[in-house]
């Protein structure tokens, strides 16, 4: 398995749902490769940060601009 197969299986083997091979072949990896460890692991962080976060309110004008920018875009679209 090489870097590249790991990026496009990192969603399925962060999630568990790979097949154990896979898996296993992911893991192998993993243990000799500094560089993919540290995107499994920061991805890995990143997720859980996410999903334990509460969203931080929008201040007023920002959510202002974004209504008006999101109406804009709609108002563009073809039918």
């Amino acid at each position: 398995m090489k870097c590249r197969d790991i990026i496009k299986e990192l969603s399925g083997y962060l999630n568990g749902e790979s097949d154990g091979t896979l898996m296993a072949e992911v893991e192998r990896h993993l243990s000799n490769c500094e560089d993919c460890r540290l995107v499994v692991d920061t991805t890995r962080k990143t997720i859980h940060l996410y999903c334990n976060s509460q969203p931080a309110p929008l201040p007023d004008d920002v959510r202002g601009r974004l209504h008006k920018a999101l109406e804009n875009r709609l108002r563009r679209r073809p039918s």
